[in-house]
């Protein structure tokens, strides 16, 4: 039997972070939000952090909804409310922050699919200090899915979709980011395991 977290302190995080970007979707901010490097240069920093809430359509947000209803799944009980929004907030920022220095090629960049990368890998990493086999699994996989796009490039199909191409190397920065966020629980765990 599946036993998911169904109390409310783990379903209104990734309640409102899907409520945020349906509304942006809604109101139609993209121009005023995404990452557009030309007018980031020009001096519109927000556009670092506002555009992983923001998606090039209807179907790009639904994909990213889909993988935070997975998130919300498997590692809801993980965090508390504050905990959630603050490791958006950081990563949203560290992925806006390495599109810009580290992938020159990204003109124009929305989504929260390198967030999301990020929050899974600090989950499967927060499952392994927890004691769970399945972590490792999930933090393997993670990393050949990262892989796999880096030698075999994007998701044509995907890329179709939402209209836009699927940015890889976001993922990978994402991804990265994930492991910074999770730098306390690897000390926890090596202090553990020392004890």
């Amino acid at each position: 039997m599946v036993n998911l977290p169904l109390q409310p302190r783990y379903i209104f995080p990734p309640l409102c972070l899907m409520a945020l970007s349906a509304l942006l979707a809604a109101l139609n901010l993209n121009d005023v939000l995404e990452f557009n490097r030309q007018l980031i240069e020009q001096g519109q920093v927000w556009r670092l952090l506002t555009s992983q809430y923001v998606h090039a359509n209807w179907a790009h947000l639904g994909l990213n909804c889909a993988g935070i209803i997975l998130i919300w799944a498997l590692h809801a009980e993980h965090t508390k409310p504050t905990q959630y929004a603050l490791h958006t907030l950081f990563l949203a920022a560290w992925c806006g922050i390495g599109i810009y220095y580290f992938c020159p090629d990204i003109r124009i960049y929305t989504g929260l699919s390198a967030l999301l990368h990020g929050v899974i890998v600090w989950g499967a990493i927060k499952d392994i200090e927890a004691g769970m086999k399945t972590g490792v699994l999930l933090f393997i996989g993670i990393w050949l899915k990262i892989g796999y796009e880096q030698l075999h490039g994007p998701s044509a199909e995907v890329g179709k979709l939402i209209a836009s191409r699927v940015a890889i190397d976001a993922h990978l920065l994402g991804a990265i980011g994930g492991i910074v966020l999770a730098l306390p629980l690897f000390i926890t765990y090596l202090k553990k395991r020392q004890a």
